[in-house]
């Protein structure tokens, strides 16, 4: 399984969904605009019939997919890994954007359970970008949204990964900064495989979030960290606000940054983090 090429998409869904047995509704199409964009668009309409969340959506080919800052994504089909999940929550809004690093922290989780014997490099680079060694493995993309059936019953989140299958060479030198596929980590393990254990993580890490909060990840996503010790910039539109050490994170989920100042916290949504 070298290239590791994906079984046609009703193949697919049929593997995950013997996977994922608990799971409400799984579904997997040949191309479609963004699976993250599909389960909001059905959580806000209630469309598409039954299934109770969880729900998994999946692309062979997304066209208009998206990451963090609204930057375009897109692929050739085969060359990517996409799906999306959707969960219920009943987080608090102040304690959403915990949900971001906790995404990152699932996913780098259960890949290294799957991945080849080097499955130590497999980090997380905060909030939720997955690495091997210096290079980008997956991105991942949460959104929330009210519950519309019980806005007293808090939130659906949607959270999706993309991960690179092949092609890192040419990715690498089209983009000019290191990635990584998931061909290059030794993994011989289904897809379906990498799938269902990437969206039970989700599953788990949110029930756990709602139940303990962030600060019982704190030591986990410390074990993953890609940016702990390193010097780091922060910005904000391109413009450096703050340069540091990388120092963990707290107890929301906030990147940690000592400074010469002190430790200034780091919330999801405001600044990207470059390593210096």
């Amino acid at each position: 399984m070298s290239d590791h090429p994906l079984p046609p998409p009703a193949t697919l869904a049929e593997q995950v969904r013997q996977r994922l047995p608990h799971f409400g509704d799984v579904t997997w199409v040949q191309e479609t605009g963004s699976t993250n964009a599909d389960l909001l668009e059905r959580t806000r309409l209630q469309v598409g019939g039954g299934g109770l969340r969880p729900w998994l959506r999946g692309a062979h080919l997304q066209n208009t997919g998206r990451g963090r800052a609204g930057r375009n994504w897109q692929n050739r089909p085969g060359q990517a890994l996409m799906f999306s999940c959707a969960f219920d929550t009943a987080l608090a809004a102040a304690e959403l954007p915990a949900l971001s690093p906790l995404a990152g922290l699932a996913a780098a989780e259960a890949l290294r359970g799957l991945a080849g014997p080097d499955a130590d490099v497999l980090r997380v680079k905060w909030p939720n970008d997955v690495m091997w060694g210096e290079g980008k493995l997956s991105g991942v993309l949460v959104e929330t949204t009210r519950n519309p059936e019980d806005r007293a019953a808090g939130h659906v989140v949607v959270i999706g990964m993309g991960t690179n299958l092949t092609d890192a060479e040419m990715l690498s030198r089209e983009l000019d900064r290191p990635i990584a596929d998931w061909a290059g980590t030794g993994a011989c393990v289904p897809i379906a495989d990498v799938v269902a254990a990437v969206a039970r993580a989700w599953q788990e890490a949110v029930v756990q979030l709602q139940a303990q909060g962030f600060e019982a990840f704190i030591e986990r996503y410390a074990r993953v960290d890609a940016l702990a010790g390193r010097t780091v910039r922060v910005l904000d539109r391109g413009e450096v606000l703050q340069t540091g050490t990388a120092a963990g994170t707290d107890r929301h989920g906030r990147l940690l940054v000592r400074t010469n100042t002190g430790v200034m916290p780091v919330s999801v949504g405001e600044i990207s983090v470059r390593t210096a």
